[in-house]
């Protein structure tokens, strides 16, 4: 399983630098990737019964990315709009339905997974568009992705106690320790893309660290609801889309807004 996991890491690591310095490209493909993830969403909806819409969710969701790919924007967060319909539409579909029941759940779902995957991780892309925007993306996915790999390398070897069993029997308080660090280290690695004191970088190492780990816990929350242990198997070793992008799920758009917030 080890083998595996680097053996998908290294090959996602030469396609993100073969696309990275063309913004447009490089947009595309983390737009497809998270196109996947929000199938993958919605099918683990379906396995627990849930009668989600997932077709027209997934339009909703490629129009919201596209949008921001290609630089259409009518007004300032246009992509919010499409959501509104969305949600406008939806009510409109369930005048055709025979009975009542579920509604309320079935359009909830909907537009929780057209917010929770497609608008959220879309600040991947943002972030690629801001000025700086290659260094930026870099910084981001260098904290937030070696919390993973310090998590899942420090709970393999030195995990002894749980951190909630009830929702991640693997995860241990060891590992998440771990993976603060390895995240304060990526903000440190991060230095020549962010011209922030050191202080200050490991501030930002530990508060993304942590919003990457209540990431990866939403989904496994999810998925231990639904009773799966991965989202697909795309990538041999780390399981769907899903699971590769869950811990950029709030990292994404806190620093997306924190950056602009200088």
């Amino acid at each position: 399983m080890f083998i595996k996991r680097i053996i998908s890491s290294i090959a996602l690591i030469g396609i993100l630098f073969a696309s990275i310095f063309i913004d447009w490209l490089c947009g595309l493909m983390i737009a497809v990737l998270i196109m996947i993830g929000l199938y993958e969403f919605f099918v683990m909806l379906e396995k627990k019964g849930i009668r989600v819409y997932k077709y027209f969710g997934m339009c909703i969701g490629s129009i919201i990315l596209l949008s921001i790919v290609f630089r259409f924007e009518l007004t300032k967060n246009w992509e919010l709009l499409f959501i509104v319909l969305g949600l406008l539409f939806l009510f409109i579909m369930q005048f055709r339905r025979r009975d009542n029941s579920g509604v309320i759940v079935d359009i909830s779902t909907t537009i929780f997974g057209i917010l929770y995957v497609s608008w959220f991780l879309s600040f991947v892309i943002k972030i690629r568009y801001m000025p700086g925007g290659v260094g930026l993306l870099l910084a981001v996915l260098l904290i937030t992705k070696l919390g993973d790999i310090g998590a899942f390398l420090i709970g393999t070897r030195f995990g002894r106690t749980p951190l909630i069993p009830r929702i991640s029997p693997k995860k241990s308080i060891e590992g998440s320790l771990g993976g603060l660090i390895f995240s304060i280290c990526g903000a440190l690695i991060s230095k020549p893309f962010l011209d922030f004191s050191y202080l200050h970088l490991i501030i930002l190492g530990l508060a993304l660290g942590a919003l990457g780990q209540l990431g990866d816990l939403s989904e496994s929350l999810m998925k231990r609801d639904c009773k799966i242990k991965d989202s697909g198997e795309l990538l041999p070793g780390i399981g769907g889309a899903l699971d590769l992008a869950d811990s950029l799920i709030f990292t994404a758009p806190a620093f997306y807004f924190y950056m602009n917030s200088l």
